[in-house]
């Protein structure tokens, strides 16, 4: 059982499964049976979120990012009706751009009810009003006027694709197609018009799935349960802002965002998910 491993082995786990490996390389790797992995998952998983909650509150964000990211549990969704399984999952990710703080996610589909959902929780979150950017996802501008109100500067951005330069090829490696025209458009308020942009949350989705197995492509450690799941991405989220040094700011995005003093080690991150 996950809560007879001392706590070296629990960070040294823990770690493994934060920076992309799947359950049965780190079984591999520690000896530490793949079922008591997935359980310590789990139960870090819950811990994380409910540490995010409760610190990400009264933030003081500027420039927020959002976007979502696409996944599947147990199959596809061509699939998921026949097989019984969730199919499509969709997360929801805010950014802060400066401090690349992560403020607030849901994982649900890629439906209005969600979208409401998720941009409600990030306006509890910030103290002041802030410029938000999005693409241009049909949910959002309800999502947002709900959300935030007038107290709001939201600007989205469209990006247009050449689907001739989208070759056979391309396609396979999971490219995107060449951008031939990008569109800005103040939704609400008095956005910089220079600064709608989703170029850092798209970023952001490239780590996450770099660092989080269930979410890489072409693999077969995709979650089977949908708590299993979102229990991964609220590990990742709470390793990625209280742990990990981002590379542009030189420290961890909770500590230049004032949420934290220092950051965190992969010990004390298990140490305070058993309290």
């Amino acid at each position: 059982m996950s809560n007879e491993l001392k706590t070296e082995q629990k960070a040294q786990a823990v770690s493994m499964l934060c920076e992309g490996n799947s359950i049965r390389s780190v079984e591999r790797m520690t000896g530490i049976h793949r079922d008591t992995v997935m359980r310590l998952g789990v139960r870090m998983g819950d811990a994380c979120r409910q540490i995010m909650d409760t610190k990400m509150r009264g933030l003081n964000c500027a420039n927020v990012e959002v976007d979502e990211i696409w996944g599947f549990i147990g199959a596809k969704r061509n699939r998921a009706a026949a097989t019984g399984n969730y199919g499509d999952v969709w997360t929801f990710i805010a950014l802060d751009a400066d401090t690349k703080l992560i403020p607030s996610f849901i994982v649900g589909k890629r439906d209005t009810y969600h979208a409401k959902a998720f941009i409600a929780d990030l306006a509890a979150r910030l103290q002041k009003r802030v410029q938000l950017s999005s693409d241009s996802l049909a949910a959002y501008a309800d999502a947002v006027e709900r959300g935030f109100g007038s107290e709001i500067d939201y600007g989205q951005i469209s990006k247009t694709y050449s689907v001739t330069h989208l070759t056979k090829e391309a396609a396979g490696r999971y490219s995107p197609a060449e951008v031939v025209k990008t569109e800005r458009a103040v939704v609400f308020g008095m956005p910089d018009v220079n600064r709608i942009c989703t170029s850092h949350i798209e970023k952001q989705n490239h780590t996450l799935r770099m660092h989080c197995r269930r979410l890489t492509r072409l693999t077969n450690a995709f979650s089977k349960k949908l708590e299993n799941f979102e229990a991964a991405i609220a590990l990742n989220f709470c390793y990625y802002n209280f742990v990990k040094t981002h590379g542009a700011i030189r420290m961890a995005p909770a500590q230049a965002a004032g949420v934290e003093n220092s950051a965190w080690t992969v010990t004390e991150l298990v140490e305070r998910c058993a309290e």
